[in-house]
């Protein structure tokens, strides 16, 4: 299987996911001309990609599927509530959507997905976990608290790509509103890095060797806080092996092959 996150944070996200001999992206919130340009940085042809599967309806997540599915003939996954949403904001013409149930699995050619239920203030948002038969993937942002799902679920993979998103401290001395940071810190808003830290203490599973710290705020965080806290937090677990990367909203990452 590969992974490689082409952008991750506020503006804008999109990872490429690779396995079973079938190509897909999750989410596609660049612009499709961005998309283009970061997927052709990473060594991957546009028109390999066969489906967008999306996690939620906040447009940092969709904003440039309407053009990207109009240049290339990409399926195009989500759950009802997501696709609704998608829709009536980008005014689609008709889209092909392909539904799926949130805590179900699919098929996308070579690649098994399961959809799981996370806590965000979205419709219906969701995690996935990718299986192509031999490695597992899980991608789980923008969720406000670690459920005993998501525990589950970070447990079964070999991989993870997950949200980091704010130093707490930061976050509180920020000059964004009062209602703004009650929101990112709440159950429906973002994980800190504390938690995303402790939820990995819980999770560790023999199996896992590489995490992605994702979704990181370029106002209330670092890369170095982020991959401290997380590095930390595996050294207290006698788990250093664990590879610990941090994604970038401005830089594709390395494509990773496990």
């Amino acid at each position: 299987m590969e992974v490689c996150v082409l952008a991750s944070g506020s503006k804008g996200n999109c990872i490429y996911v690779s396995g079973g001999g079938t190509s897909l992206l999750v989410d596609a919130g660049l612009s499709s001309r961005e998309t283009v340009v970061r997927l052709n940085e990473a060594g991957v042809a546009p028109e390999s990609i066969a489906a967008v599967v999306f996690t939620h309806d906040h447009i940092d997540h969709y904003r440039g599927i309407g053009v990207f599915s109009r240049r290339f003939p990409v399926r195009l996954f989500a759950n009802e509530g997501t696709a609704a949403g998608i829709e009536q904001d980008l005014h689609m013409r008709d889209p092909a959507w392909e539904i799926f149930e949130t805590s179900s699995s699919f098929e996308i050619g070579g690649l098994n997905v399961e959809a799981f239920s996370v806590t965000h203030d979205a419709s219906d948002p969701v995690g996935f976990v990718f299986d192509d038969g031999s490695a597992r993937l899980c991608v789980v942002t923008d969720l406000g608290q670690a459920t005993p799902l998501v525990r589950v679920k970070l447990g079964q993979c070999h991989a993870a790509v997950l949200e980091s998103n704010h130093d707490t401290d930061m976050l509180m001395q920020s000059a964004r509103a009062w209602p703004l940071k009650t929101r990112i810190a709440g159950r429906s808003g973002h994980l800190s890095n504390d938690d995303a830290a402790a939820l990995m203490k819980s999770a560790l599973s023999e199996h896992l060797h590489t995490l992605f710290l994702a979704h990181l705020s370029e106002e209330c965080n670092t890369p170095a806080l982020a991959f401290n806290t997380m590095r930390q937090a595996l050294r207290e677990a006698g788990r250093e092996d664990v590879r610990v990367e941090v994604t970038s909203q401005t830089q594709v990452g390395e494509r990773f092959v496990f």
